[in-house]
């Protein structure tokens, strides 16, 4: 049997085609009865709407493009939980790209995406070169989210305030006595804020001397091993800020292999208040970065920019806090 076209609905609501075409795109210029006749009919006869049709008449997708650079970090599934929900109550679709297998590949990360002709791009996450996106942006709106990277004229930005949370952080940990604290940076901008602001506070506290670094990349594997080398140090650090969630369970498991126990002998605080660190044989102590409110606010400067706001881009940066649970303590 074939599908249902818009024609039998409208045959069967004894209605115009333009009648449930007006209906099916939400116009308020129908009268009820009308709307009501055309909804039971679709139902009735199981129409879905023809959606590749329905974007050469409209000459739009009404889909917008994610593209991803890390699938892994679960703070990214709660961004796009919050940029989802703002995108579908307002009749929009998301189509997600892994940035990284596109690279494997030796695609430009957003080119998939294009070639589907979505009506807008987010891009969630560090990417290597966001100036790139210039181009993209001469066509489309672009969002970055996440990301503190300098953004191409026209893109807008919306983020966590980095300096702010990492702030909070240190200051909590100084707060219960400690003072021989490592930081377990990470890279790209939001990297280095995080660690100029925890050398900047140690500072402000007078422990510029104490202050301890060390890079990593960001994954448990990379926390583990760096906590491995700042533990066997002989001033080995009462506390430890990891530049993420994922970094910090590096960390408890680093200790634990090591005979330390958390947070009697260690004191840990990661960043993003993930899932992870609410899990509760983990209860990590943690900075909230708003994922959710960076992920509806990402939306927002989208459809703003549907509706015709130009210029250039925007900062747009969210107010972290700290979620205080069972990986920190007074210092021993």
């Amino acid at each position: 049997m074939r599908p249902p076209t818009i024609r039998d609905v409208a045959d069967r609501a004894g209605v115009s085609k333009s009648l449930v075409s007006l209906v099916l795109r939400g116009s308020d210029q129908v009268r009820p009865e009308k709307r009501d006749a055309v909804l039971r009919a679709a139902q009735e006869l199981g129409y879905r709407p023809n959606a590749a049709a329905r974007s050469l008449s409209e000459q739009r997708t009404r889909t917008v493009g994610v593209l991803l650079n890390d699938l892994r970090n679960p703070w990214f599934v709660d961004l796009l939980d919050g940029l989802n929900s703002l995108l579908h109550a307002n009749g929009l679709r998301m189509l997600l790209a892994d940035a990284r297998l596109n690279r494997r590949t030796g695609q430009d990360p957003a080119d998939p995406l294009l070639e589907l002709r979505v009506d807008g791009l987010v891009v969630v996450g560090t990417l290597p070169d966001p100036a790139a996106l210039g181009a993209v942006a001469e066509r489309i709106p672009v969002v970055l989210a996440g990301s503190r990277e300098p953004a191409p004229p026209g893109v807008d930005v919306v983020a966590g305030d980095d300096e702010r949370g990492a702030r909070l952080a240190t200051e909590h940990l100084i707060g219960l006595g400690h003072r021989r604290i490592a930081h377990i940076a990470g890279y790209g901008a939001v990297g280095e804020l995080r660690r100029r602001s925890f050398e900047a506070t140690m500072r402000g506290h007078g422990l510029a001397d104490q202050v301890v670094t060390e890079p990593s990349d960001m994954t448990e594997e990379g926390g583990y091993r760096t906590t491995v080398r700042l533990l066997s140090r002989p001033d080995r650090p009462t506390a430890v800020f990891a530049v993420n969630d994922i970094a910090a369970i590096g960390v408890l498991s680093a200790a634990e292999e090591l005979g330390l126990r958390v947070p009697r002998d260690l004191s840990v605080v990661g960043y993003d208040n993930t899932s992870i660190a609410r899990l509760r044989h983990v209860w990590l102590t943690t900075v909230d970065n708003t994922s959710h409110e960076v992920g509806r606010r990402a939306a927002r400067c989208l459809l703003e920019r549907f509706e015709g706001a130009g210029g250039e881009g925007r900062v747009r940066l969210a107010t972290p806090t700290l979620e205080i649970r069972g990986s920190t303590a007074p210092a021993p």
